[in-house]
């Protein structure tokens, strides 16, 4: 049967757009599919990375404080070739403490630094960012240890860092301002917590 007037200016149309705009529509497909592709891979990297580092990191937590060298060893390999995965830097805490434990504090604060630039999990740089804090104001590094608590912080440990800018307030003889931020702490402590109890009985020690 012939085409009717209206069905073969239908289909001229068709085929003048498809003159002008079907390469470009079969490129721009195509990208889409490479894109596609390309996202796909990414993710099933990401994944097998994920997986690997996990692995590692599980081998690591079994590994008792004192061996050093191991820790070092995985949590090296967990740096360099696992950055992109929170369990670098939850090992990366780790070995800080057994350093810490075994009296190497600049090695503990180097590896705490580094966690707390890279941790991808807001915890664990809430973590490392406190606990660096707590060595520096140990070694009366006052700016130090307010720079290292500076910055945003995870909801769930702002408590915890008010708590400790009131020590190192507190250590510089700081007192009204001391008094004020342990008052905030405790607006973000659990009441029912033994740090509530502490930071409140600090409080009152500076008579509040």
């Amino acid at each position: 049967m012939a085409l009717d007037l209206d069905d073969q200016e239908q289909l001229d149309e068709v085929k003048l757009w498809w003159n002008k705009y079907g390469k470009l529509t079969i490129n721009l497909v195509l990208a889409g599919i490479i894109a596609y592709s390309v996202w796909q891979g990414y993710q099933y990297f990401m994944h097998k990375k994920a997986v690997e580092a996990s692995a590692i990191y599980q081998t690591l937590g079994q590994l008792d404080s004192s061996k050093l060298a191991e820790i070092n060893e995985m949590t090296s390999k967990l740096m360099t070739d696992y950055a992109r995965t929170p369990y670098a830097a939850r090992a990366v805490v780790m070995r800080a403490k057994s350093q810490f434990s075994a009296g190497d504090i600049d090695g503990a604060k180097t590896q705490l630094e580094w966690a707390k630039a890279n941790a991808i999990e807001t915890p664990i740089k809430a973590i490392a960012s406190l606990q660096l804090a707590r060595i520096l104001l140990d070694g009366k590094d006052y700016v130090g240890a307010e720079k290292a608590l500076a910055g945003d912080f995870d909801s769930g440990y702002v408590g915890l860092k008010q708590d400790l800018q009131g020590d190192i307030l507190l250590a510089q003889g700081k007192i009204d301002e001391a008094k004020k931020v342990y008052s905030e702490a405790l607006a973000n402590l659990d009441s029912e917590g033994r740090l509530y109890l502490f930071t409140k009985q600090k409080l009152e020690s500076l008579g509040s």
